[in-house]
């Protein structure tokens, strides 16, 4: 994996230049530019649109009971689709606006589902959602009553070992020298 990672980061950018001088040949260097710029733009229009619309679906989703797979995986693929548009460079622009196409970004979405499936190396933890059914023990409901001395209740158990005074062979805590004289 570390070398993929490597071959990615040496690979992409060396790609990334040749097409950016073939590409500047054939148009030149002011349409080379705006064609970079314009395609930016128009990732970060499509991503806000997109992205609004999965956000709704996984509200929609959660609203229900259930699990927003899907959405969550439509929203990986959104947000690398929207890096790779936003990253100057013609090859990772083809794959953000492949990554813009629903169909393939759900292909995409499913064969990495069944991928983290099947090796078992998948672990979801959360909290239920809100109104849903919760998790633990039952709730038990109880009144209290605030009891003290000046309501003419008692402090609490004399006896309780919580209450026991300090060990005489202990040694002096900070307060305890402070009451100490000379």
């Amino acid at each position: 994996m570390p070398l993929l990672i490597l071959a990615l980061l040496i690979g992409i950018p060396l790609v990334e230049i040749a097409l950016f001088i073939e590409i500047g040949e054939e148009i030149g260097v002011w349409p080379t530019i705006g064609l970079c710029i314009a395609t930016a733009l128009a990732g970060s229009l499509m991503l806000r649109v997109q992205g609004l619309s999965t956000l709704t679906r996984a509200r929609t989703a959660m609203a229900r009971d259930e699990m927003p797979v899907r959405e969550m995986l439509d929203g990986i693929g959104l947000a690398i689709a929207g890096a790779m548009l936003l990253t100057p460079g013609f090859a990772t622009d083809t794959v953000g606006l492949l990554l813009f196409i629903p169909a393939i970004r759900r292909g995409i979405g499913r064969w990495l589902w069944r991928s983290l499936v099947k090796s078992g190396r998948f672990h979801v933890v959360g909290t239920p959602f809100p109104g849903g059914p919760r998790r633990g023990g039952p709730i038990i409901d109880g009144d209290y009553r605030d009891i003290t001395e000046t309501e003419g209740g008692q402090p609490g158990n004399p006896d309780s070992p919580w209450r026991q005074l300090p060990d005489a062979n202990a040694p002096d805590t900070p307060s305890d020298k402070t009451d100490k004289q000379p």
